[in-house]
C-alpha cells in the first residue's frame, strides 16, 4: 500500500483521525494524478466534481512530495479554510508539514504607521472611532498582525492608514523591518513546506518579480547597480497549486495589465500635502505639487471622460488610435507634475531620516509608476494589450491589458516551476478529455499537457432536475422579462421560496426584483442592499428569495434545505463590446478562427457550470436548476451547455418540475470528506 492510500484509502490514518470519514474511489484517483505530477514534474488540469473531496486530494500529495509547494486559492476565505481546517486534519492525520498562511500587505497591521496613527489617531466618521478601543487592545496580542482576527468591519475607514500596500513600503530599510508583520509572515513562509496564498498575492508577487527582473536586466547591460526586489512577499518556490483555477485567466490579466485612475493619484496629491507637514527644506515645494497634482488631475480625468463619452450609462470605451493623440496631448501637464513631485521626493530622501525617508521614497515611486502606467496605456495598440478607459462612480480609469496571458505565464511561472497543478469543479467545457483544450490555450499549456476528470460522487439524477423550458421567448425578445417574473414566481412558490435567482446583469436583476419581491410570499433579498456576508445570513435564517448577478455565481455555498432553487436568468455570454472580450474576438478572427465557437461558447460555458454548482454541495441536497433562456433547446449550442453540465434530470414542462418536486427531497446519511 503505497503512503498514499495509507492517508486517504479505505481505513486509512484520515478514516481513523475523522469520525464518519469516508474514503473515496474519485478522491484517491485524483490524489494519485497529482502525485504523478510531483514526481514527474509536469503540469496537470485536474477537474474534481463537487464533493470529491479535492482539497485533501491535493494537499496530500503536496505533503508528501518534500518539496516547497505554493497552495494558492481563488478567494482569501477558502484559503483560510485550506490553512484552518484542511491542513489541521492532515496532522491530525500523523502526517505533520510546517505551514504558513500568507495573505497581501494590506492584510497586515504596518508597526510605524499605527504608531504614527496612535498618536493623533483622527477619525472621518464618528462609528470609526468606536471601534479603536478593541482595535487597540488588539494590537497589543496579536501574533500576526492579521486583521482578520479582528471583528473591524470591511469598509472600517482607518485601516488604509494603518497598513502598508507595497509602493509605500520601504522593505528592508524600514526602521520596523526585524519586528514588522509581514517579515515576520515571509520569514516563516520560508521555513515552511507548504504555503497557502490567494490568487491575487501570488500574481502581484509573480509580476513584481517579473518587472523587478526586467529592470535588473536593463540596469546591468547599463552597467548600473542591482535593484532592491525584498518587496516581493513570497519565497521560492518548487510547486504550485491553483485551486479554484477557473478563475486564473482573469487574475493573471489584471497583474500583468497596468491601469492608473483618478481616486488613487487624488489619494497621492493627498498624502504629498501631508508629507510636506514635516519640516524640511523641500515642504513648500511639496505641498504646492501635491495641490499641483490634484488640480491637473481633476483636470486630465474630466477630459478624459467628456472625450470619451464616459457616464454611469456607458462606463467603457476602448482606446483606439484616432482617440489617443488629444488624450496625449491633454497628458502633458499631469506628466510633468508626476516627474516634479517624483524627482523633488527623490531629492527629499537624500537629506532625510530613516522614517521620513521612508515616506518620501514612497510618494517618489508611487509618481514615478503612475506616470509609467499612463504613458504606457497611451501608447498606440500594439496588438498585444488591449487600451480602455472605463468610469465607476465618480472614479475614471485607463487601462491597459494582455489579450492573451499564456505567454507571460510561460515566460514568468512555467520555466521557473516544472510542477503546476491547476484544480478546480470547472475546467473542462463538455464532455471528453478533448474539452480541456480551451483552457489549455488559455493558460498557454501546450495541446499534450496531462489533464484528469474526476466525476462527482452525487447522485444528479435523482438529486438534481434541471428545468429547460421550451416555451420562453428568446432574451432579446420584448417579452422576455415579463417571461422570467412569470417563471421566477411559480418556481419560487412550489419551492416556498429558497432560492437563487442569478442574473448576467444588474439592470435586469433589479427590473425583475422590483416586478417580483412585492408578490412573493417570503423575504426578498437584493444583491448589493447589504453586504454579501450579512445576505447569506439572512438567507440561511428563514426561506427567502435571493437576487444576485456575478457575485453569487461563484464561491458560495449554502449546503441543506435553505437552498432548494437555483434560477438563471439566461446563458452567460459576456458582452461582445465589453473591451477586453473585443479584442479577444477580433485576435481569434484575425487568425481565421470562429470566435464565437472558439472563445464565446466554452468562455460562457464555464460560467454557467459554476451558477449550476451552487445547488447541490452534499449527498443530501436536493432541488431544481432553471435554466430561462430557451437557446438551450433551440439553438445549436445549447448542446453543448447542456453537456457540460452535470447529468441532472431534464425537465421541460412545469407540469414536469412540480412532479420531480413532489416526489420528496432525496436523502441519504451524510459523511465527511475533505473539501
Amino acid at each position: 500500500m503505497s503512503r498514499l492510500d495509507s492517508i486517504l484509502g479505505p481505513g486509512g490514518s484520515l478514516s481513523r483521525a475523522l469520525t464518519g470519514y469516508e474514503a473515496r474511489p474519485q478522491q484517491l484517483e485524483l490524489a494519485h494524478a497529482v502525485e504523478r505530477a510531483f514526481t514527474g514534474r509536469h503540469a496537470l488540469l485536474a477537474e474534481a466534481g463537487t464533493g470529491t473531496g479535492k482539497t485533501l486530494a491535493y494537499l496530500v500529495p503536496a505533503a508528501l512530495s518534500g518539496r516547497r509547494v505554493i497552495i494558492s486559492t481563488a478567494t482569501r476565505a477558502l484559503q483560510e479554510q485550506v490553512f484552518f481546517k484542511d491542513i489541521p486534519l492532515l496532522e491530525r492525520a500523523g502526517l505533520e508539514v510546517k505551514s504558513a498562511l500568507l495573505k497581501g500587505r494590506v492584510n497586515y497591521l504596518c508597526l510605524s504607521r499605527f504608531a504614527q496613527f496612535d498618536a493623533q489617531p483622527l477619525f472621518e466618521a464618528p462609528e470609526d472611532a468606536t471601534h479603536w478601543p478593541a482595535f487597540r487592545s488588539w494590537t497589543q496580542s496579536t501574533a500576526t498582525g492579521d486583521r482578520g482576527e479582528t471583528q473591524l468591519p470591511d469598509a472600517w475607514g482607518p485601516w488604509s492608514r494603518l497598513s502598508t500596500p507595497s509602493e509605500s513600503c520601504a522593505g528592508s530599510r524600514c526602521p520596523d523591518y526585524e519586528r514588522c508583520w509581514v517579515t515576520k509572515a515571509r520569514r516563516h513562509a520560508s521555513e515552511s513546506r507548504l504555503i497557502v496564498v490567494n490568487h491575487a498575492l501570488f500574481f502581484a508577487d509573480l509580476v513584481l518579480k517579473s518587472r523587478a527582473a526586467q529592470v535588473a536586466e536593463r540596469r546591468k547591460a547599463r552597467g548600473q547597480a542591482e535593484v532592491d526586489i525584498s518587496l516581493s512577499v513570497l519565497p521560492d518556490y518548487d510547486a504550485v497549486v491553483f485551486d479554484e483555477a477557473h478563475a486564473l485567466e482573469d487574475v493573471a490579466t489584471e497583474h500583468f495589465g497596468l491601469s492608473v485612475n483618478s481616486a488613487r493619484l487624488i489619494q497621492l496629491s493627498q498624502e504629498a500635502v501631508r508629507a510636506a507637514q514635516r519640516r524640511s527644506e523641500q515642504s513648500g515645494m511639496l505641498a504646492s505639487l501635491g495641490l499641483s497634482l490634484r488640480e491637473k488631475t481633476d483636470a486630465y480625468f474630466r477630459f478624459v471622460a467628456g472625450h470619451l463619452g464616459l457616464s454611469e450609462n456607458r462606463g467603457d470605451a476602448r482606446l483606439r488610435q484616432e482617440q489617443l493623440g488629444p488624450l496625449q496631448t491633454a497628458t502633458g501637464p499631469l506628466l510633468e507634475t508626476l516627474s516634479a513631485l517624483g524627482a523633488l521626493c527623490a531629492r527629499a530622501a537624500e537629506d532625510s531620516s530613516d522614517l521620513t525617508k521612508v515616506i518620501y521614497e514612497g510618494l517618489k515611486r508611487r509618481a514615478q509608476d503612475a506616470a509609467e502606467a499612463l504613458s504606457f496605456v497611451l501608447e498606440v495598440p500594439d496588438g498585444s494589450h488591449v487600451h480602455w478607459a472605463s468610469m465607476k462612480g465618480r472614479t475614471v480609469w485607463l487601462r491597459a491589458a494582455p489579450i492573451e496571458v499564456g505567454e507571460s505565464l510561460s515566460k514568468w511561472l512555467y520555466r521557473a516551476t516544472d510542477t503546476v497543478v491547476f484544480t478546480s469543479a470547472t475546467l473542462a467545457t463538455g464532455a471528453g478529455m478533448q474539452a480541456f483544450g480551451y483552457v489549455k490555450e488559455r493558460l498557454g499549456l501546450e495541446p499534450e499537457a496531462r489533464a484528469v476528470k474526476v466525476d462527482s460522487p452525487f447522485d444528479y439524477p435523482n438529486q438534481c432536475g434541471l428545468y429547460l423550458p421550451r416555451h420562453m421567448p428568446e432574451p432579446q425578445d420584448p417579452g422576455f422579462t415579463d417571461a422570467v417574473c412569470d417563471e421566477v414566481l411559480e418556481l419560487t412558490k412550489l419551492t416556498s421560496g429558497r432560492a437563487f435567482v442569478l442574473f448576467t446583469s444588474l439592470r435586469h436583476m433589479e427590473a425583475v426584483h422590483a416586478r417580483v419581491a412585492p408578490l412573493l410570499e417570503q423575504p426578498a433579498l437584493l444583491q448589493g442592499e447589504r453586504p454579501k456576508r450579512a445576505l447569506l445570513e439572512a438567507f440561511v435564517a428563514e426561506p427567502s428569495v435571493l437576487f444576485a448577478s456575478q457575485s453569487f455565481w461563484e464561491g458560495v455555498d449554502v449546503p441543506g434545505d435553505a437552498l432548494s432553487l437555483v434560477i438563471i436568468d439566461k446563458l452567460p455570454f459576456a458582452p461582445p463590446d465589453e473591451p477586453l472580450m473585443a479584442a479577444r474576438i477580433e485576435a481569434l478572427k484575425e487568425r481565421g478562427e470562429n470566435a464565437f465557437e472558439a472563445h464565446q461558447v466554452p468562455s460562457a460555458a464555464l460560467s454557467l457550470r459554476q451558477g449550476f454548482g451552487r445547488l447541490i454541495r452534499t449527498r443530501r441536497d436536493f432541488g431544481i436548476v432553471a435554466l430561462l433562456d430557451s437557446r438551450l433547446t433551440h439553438k445549436r449550442y445549447g448542446k453543448t451547455f447542456i453537456d457540460a453540465l452535470p447529468p441532472a434530470r431534464k425537465l421541460y414542462r412545469l407540469e414536469d418540475v412540480k412532479a420531480f418536486w413532489r416526489a420528496g427531497a432525496y436523502s441519504e446519511t451524510p459523511t465527511t470528506s475533505g473539501t
